[in-house]
């Protein structure tokens, strides 16, 4: 690739070279003489040393971005003798007299206005520029990532910020303009409840605009002929092929319909949570009675429900308890611990009885099995 590069930029600059000298001696007076080659000469150096110079600013862009730059250039240019056409028209029908020269500098800028509106709007929609014939569409066979589509439900949980932010997500981020238009209403219109939801959902899309080097798009595509909010999204996903990242349970259930694949915040934090192993000691608070005698109930950081045994004498206390066993419901984990004193007994009971470990450790143990039977 380097070897390819360096001959490209040696040969543009021996073409520019022997451009510019041809040129100098056919415009210059004297023809071909030293002064003419040095100026055609100098004149080539420079001007290819400079192309190449900016080239190097362009290294970060790839081909995608020259053909949708080309087509915003193409685009612009047809604009432009569009808007002309029309003011031609208008002029010619009116006494209005015009200076050539005033004439044309406003041409110039009609053009230049154009080119730069078209080439800014086929920028924001390049990833929606597809080449296609009817009823048949061309799509990159190495495309492999999918962007992703964010629904008004998770806009509201702050782990969003956390889970963008992570670099975890280098897909670009899409948001349907219409949900920004139901979050405003809603905080003008809405409820105590809904208004500070809406306001949060705003809050949380302003923060994700300044994150650094997330690709977050706005979309003004909507299908208004649908008025259920669960099933347009889903249809929008379908149309611009992109997965969907919810925190509403009921977009999974219709998605597996559409053939839409969506991701839920839940699942991925249930997925991430630490799990305690038998034997070890956590540190927890003891928050609550537990359903059994003696039984004490707390919560870790993330949520999960610890139930521990000989915890009831210390409620409002955070002690230290052994790990007895870990379950895992339809709702979430749950942790079976012993405080220090009854670890200490259930330890000794064992090695009287000849047990390596306490009665009721494992999954099915005693301790799990009397809390779910009440």
């Amino acid at each position: 690739m380097k070897l390819s590069l360096a001959f490209i930029r040696n040969f543009f600059l021996l073409l520019s070279v022997l451009v510019a000298v041809g040129y100098a001696t056919n415009a210059l007076d004297g023809g071909l003489t030293v002064n003419n080659l040095l100026i055609g000469v100098s004149t080539g150096l420079g001007f290819g040393l400079l192309v190449i110079a900016a080239g190097r600013y362009f290294e970060r862009f790839n081909l995608r971005a020259f053909n949708v730059a080309a087509i915003g250039l193409g685009c612009g240019y047809l604009m432009g003798q569009a808007i002309l056409v029309a003011l031609d028209a208008v002029f010619q029908m009116g006494t209005l007299a015009v200076e050539p020269q005033v004439l044309g500098f406003f041409r110039i800028l009609v053009f230049l206005f154009s080119v730069y509106l078209a080439m800014v709007l086929t920028a924001r929609a390049s990833e929606e520029l597809t080449i296609s014939i009817p009823f048949v569409k061309f799509t990159p066979t190495a495309r492999k990532k999918k962007d992703i589509l964010v629904d008004a439900s998770v806009l509201a949980d702050t782990r969003l910020l956390d889970l963008l932010g992570s670099g975890l997500v280098d897909n670009q981020v899409v948001l349907p303009r219409y949900i920004l238009v139901e979050l405003q209403a809603q905080v003008e219109t809405g409820d105590d409840n809904t208004r500070s939801r809406a306001r949060r959902s705003l809050d949380i899309v302003k923060k994700m605009e300044g994150l650094p080097g997330l690709g977050l798009r706005f979309t003004d595509t909507d299908i208004p002929e649908v008025k259920e909010p669960m099933l347009k999204l889903v249809r929008l996903a379908r149309l611009l092929d992109t997965n969907i990242l919810t925190a509403d349970i009921n977009r999974i259930q219709q998605s597996e319909i559409e053939g839409v694949k969506v991701v839920n915040i839940h699942t991925l934090a249930n997925a991430l949570k630490p799990v305690a192993q038998a034997g070890e000691f956590i540190d927890i608070k003891v928050q609550r009675y537990g359903k059994e005698q003696r039984q004490g109930v707390g919560y870790l950081d993330d949520g999960t429900m610890v139930v521990i045994n000989g915890g009831a004498e210390y409620i409002g206390d955070t002690i230290k308890a052994r790990v007895l066993s870990v379950k895992h419901t339809s709702s979430g984990r749950m942790i079976f611990c012993n405080t220090m004193d009854e670890a200490a007994k259930a330890s000794q009971a064992a090695a009287e009885r000849g047990e390596e470990e306490p009665a009721g450790v494992g999954p099915g143990g005693a301790a799990s099995r009397k809390y779910f039977s009440v």
